[in-house]
């Protein structure tokens, strides 16, 4: 089922700055799903409308089954935002209980979600001092801790390693792997190329309000323009003046058309050159970031 289904989202500030144009996303129950671009976007924006914090100019979608806004399904969702803040005065065990009973949590359920919560996101020993003597790692850690405090089938965390140091940042995909062998979907909006690229099962790339890419990170990071030919032993000279790459045993081509690659490898053959593979060139994320970007950047793109 789809924990997440939006179509044709868009957001229009005084009929003028359009935020997003006709977002479309599904995110399905037990996947890890990221929504990644530069600042400005809209990520944030759509997780708002997602979450019922603004309204959109035209939505229409479903969360856990049952249409946006509904509040009984809002009861149901863990939410992190980008910029949280908590009372400076109380201490991490009095923040989870407040929200807890926010979230209409037992006063039993409270008091053992939060401490098992606490120990899980690594701050046993700090659930009895005030959240003002806490670290910006330690507030986040805090505020996804706090976003589990109703036990969700969704989660959605608005840039939730932000200010986490490497350490803690595995721990949190470790976290996020647990829950999505419990079935539960994740809703990720980060900047941080890496941690998606580590933990996501699908990611979306937004640019200018507009998702320019979506699908699973190995469908969108084979460059199918470029092809690596390796072979056993050195490579040719002819081959080299081709290449738009080269290394000891391997060269890359650059072309739109896989089969301009088969009159390369015949002559390789009947040279008697042994292939050892060929196939296509992997970007990383960061990589078709870069192109997405570069893309809705050129001219006749999308604005």
């Amino acid at each position: 089922m789809a924990a997440i289904q939006l179509q044709g989202v868009e957001k229009v500030y005084r009929g003028k700055v359009h935020a997003l144009r006709r977002v479309s996303i599904d995110v399905m129950d037990g996947e890890i799903f990221g929504l990644l671009g530069p600042n400005g976007a809209g990520k944030s924006t759509l997780v708002k409308i997602i979450m019922t914090v603004i309204h959109a100019s035209n939505v229409s979608g479903t969360l856990l089954g049952k249409p946006i806004g509904d509040r009984k399904t809002l009861e149901s969702i863990g939410y992190l935002p980008e910029h949280h803040r908590f009372p400076y005065y109380l201490t991490g065990k009095q923040v989870l209980d407040h929200y807890g009973a926010l979230c209409k949590v037992g006063r039993k359920d409270r008091i053992t979600r939060a401490s098992s919560l606490l120990s899980r996101l690594g701050l046993s020993g700090w659930e009895n001092k005030k959240v003002g003597t806490y670290s910006k790692g330690m507030l986040q850690r805090l505020g996804i801790a706090q976003a589990l405090m109703n036990d969700p089938k969704l989660l959605i965390l608005d840039e939730p390693t932000d200010g986490v140091d490497p350490v803690g940042r595995r721990e949190i995909r470790d976290l996020l792997a647990e829950l999505r062998e419990e079935g539960r979907a994740v809703f990720l909006n980060s900047h941080l190329l890496s941690e998606l690229e580590m933990v996501c099962d699908r990611v979306a790339i937004m640019v200018k309000g507009k998702v320019t890419m979506q699908g699973t990170i190995d469908s969108l990071t084979v460059d199918s323009r470029r092809y690596e030919i390796t072979t056993l032993g050195s490579i040719p000279e002819w081959a080299i003046e081709l290449a738009d790459d080269v290394s000891e045993n391997s060269f890359t081509l650059l072309g739109d058309d896989p089969s301009k690659i088969q009159p390369i490898l015949d002559r390789l053959r009947s040279e008697n050159i042994i292939i050892v593979s060929v196939q296509p060139v992997r970007e990383n994320l960061e990589d078709l970031f870069m192109r997405a970007v570069d893309n809705t950047d050129a001219p006749g793109a999308i604005r």
